[in-house]
């Protein structure tokens, strides 16, 4: 590379350990979020409520892939953790949520729900 008198070599840039290119961005590439897997024979049924305001802040801690219709997502709020689901349609989207349960039971449902063990 031929430097010009009024140019300044642009610092080099390391970005998880890899030498960032001259004008790249810093920001990460786009990429897709979990997918949830086909649906199993033989599966839980997640009992799906409305939604209901029970605390003032929620916590998302995971969720699925935006490019689907639905999307899940493991949240956390009052020391209790739930499922969400949001189905996009036409109409606008749906939104329920799984029931509330202690941080081990719901992590274990979010698994299932991933593996396609729970609907």
């Amino acid at each position: 590379m031929i430097l010009h008198e009024t140019e300044t070599p642009e610092p080099v840039r390391i970005r998880d350990g890899v030498r960032v290119a001259p004008g790249e961005t810093d920001l990460p590439p786009p990429f897709h979020g979990v997918h949830v897997a086909p649906l199993q024979r033989e599966r839980d049924e997640i009992h799906w409520l409305q939604p209901t305001p029970r605390c003032t802040r929620v916590r998302v801690h995971e969720h699925t892939c935006e490019c689907k219709a639905t999307i899940y997502e493991l949240c956390q709020a009052g020391g209790l953790t739930f499922i969400r689901r949001t189905v996009r349609g036409p109409d606008g989207p749906v939104v329920h949520e799984g029931p509330w349960l202690i941080a081990a039971k719901a992590e274990r449902l979010w698994q299932h729900l991933l593996l396609g063990q729970a609907r």
